[in-house]
């Protein structure tokens, strides 16, 4: 089975994450320590930083976390939504936004130059979901349960939203996945 076809840069907004399988993008207080000794598809993270023009985050993940996407590897704007930016320590090449999300999109796309705008958010990819401004959900599930922390997706009083998969399979077709729980360190 293959994933799905290769990233292009076609100024897309994109929800993008690694994934815990039980839905978790971080662990507590945003925590990413749990991502590590996972291997990834090869080339997978080049084709994100040839194709991501800006990012776009919120201001928990920010002020807990930082953020250097793909290890420093991509460079470029990235844009904080916040309502509190006069107090935001100031940061060469990050501009803090007080702005509703779809005016957040806006600036990101205006400058990502034709390039996608990814969306490292979960609060703020759910109200560009509702608002019909995400053009992709790009997950990589990671085999690890996490237990708690920072979910992809809350929307307790929401109707399911149906997705459709890319690429050359069944656009409705459930994806099966199949693990075995590590032996316990000794």
């Amino acid at each position: 089975m293959t994933d799905w076809e290769p990233q292009t840069a076609a100024g897309k907004v994109l929800w993008h994450f690694t994934m815990s399988l039980d839905g978790f993008v971080a662990g507590p207080n945003h925590s990413m320590d749990w991502m590590t000794g996972f291997s990834v598809r090869p080339g997978l993270i080049g084709e994100y930083v040839e194709t991501t023009g800006a990012v776009l985050g919120g201001r928990a993940g920010w002020d807990l976390a930082g953020h250097k996407p793909y290890g420093g590897a991509w460079t470029g704007p990235l844009f904080v939504l916040t309502h509190h930016p006069e107090d935001a320590e100031p940061v060469d090449g990050v501009t803090f936004l007080n702005c509703d999300p779809a005016e957040a999109v806006r600036i990101a796309l205006a400058a990502a130059g034709g390039k996608n705008v990814e969306v490292f958010s979960p609060t703020i990819g759910r109200q560009l979901l509702e608002l019909g401004l995400i053009d992709e959900i790009d997950l990589h599930i990671a085999p690890v349960l996490l237990g708690e922390g920072i979910r992809l997706y809350d929307n307790a009083d929401g109707v399911p939203i149906r997705l459709r998969r890319v690429g050359e399979v069944d656009p409705v077709e459930v994806v099966n996945l199949r693990y075995r729980p590590d032996a316990p360190a000794v």
